[in-house]
C-alpha cells in the first residue's frame, strides 16, 4: 500500500513539475490603466464640479452663521430674555443644520465617486480578465501602489498593460 501511494505521489509530483512550465503569469498596474482611460479624466472633473458645489453650498452655510452669530453677539446684551432664547436656538439649529449636511455632503460624494468609477473599474476588469483567458495566464497580479503584492519575479511575469490597452483601444 506505502508502495502505492508513493509511486502515485512520485507520478502526480513529475506530471505537475512538467505542468508547472507551461504556466503564465501576468502583472499590471491597474490604476495607471485606469488613469489612462479618457472616462476616467471625465469622471474626476466631474466628481471634483459636484464637490465644488458640495463646499460652496457649506460655505454659504457657514458665512450665514457667522453673520447671525456676529449679530447676536453685538445685540445680545440688549436682548429680552425670550428674544435672546430664540436667537440661541436659532444658532443651535443653523449649526446643526451644517453639521447634518456635512454628513450627508460626504455620503453623497461617496455615491457620486461609486457611480462615477464602478462602470470605469468594470470596463478594466473585463479588459484584464479577457486579456488572461485570451492569452492563457493562470494568474494576472495587480502590482499598482497599495496593493498587497510584496513580491513578484518580473522576469518570470509577463506585464499585460500593452495588451490590456489594445484590448480597450488605448495606445
Amino acid at each position: 500500500m506505502k508502495r502505492i501511494t508513493g509511486a502515485a505521489i512520485l507520478v502526480f509530483m513529475i506530471v505537475f513539475a512538467g505542468q508547472a512550465q507551461s504556466f503564465k503569469f501576468g502583472h499590471i498596474n491597474s490604476d495607471e490603466l485606469i488613469q489612462a482611460l479618457p472616462e476616467f479624466d471625465t469622471a474626476s472633473k466631474k466628481l471634483e464640479t459636484f464637490r465644488q458645489e458640495l463646499l460652496n453650498t457649506l460655505e454659504i452655510m457657514q458665512v450665514e452663521f457667522n453673520n447671525k452669530n456676529d449679530v447676536y453677539g453685538k445685540e445680545q446684551k440688549n436682548l429680552t430674555e425670550l428674544v435672546r432664547q430664540t436667537k440661541e436656538q436659532e444658532l443651535i439649529d443653523l449649526n446643526r443644520r451644517i453639521q447634518d449636511f456635512q454628513v450627508k455632503a460626504n455620503d453623497d460624494l461617496q455615491a457620486k465617486q461609486a457611480e462615477l468609477f464602478q462602470p470605469i473599474m468594470a470596463k478594466v476588469d473585463k479588459a484584464i480578465k479577457d486579456v488572461g483567458k485570451e492569452n492563457g495566464f493562470l494568474y494576472i497580479f495587480s502590482v499598482g501602489q497599495g496593493t498587497p503584492l510584496l513580491f513578484f519575479d518580473e522576469t518570470k511575469s509577463t506585464n499585460i498593460m500593452p495588451l490590456a490597452k489594445a484590448k480597450l483601444g488605448l495606445k
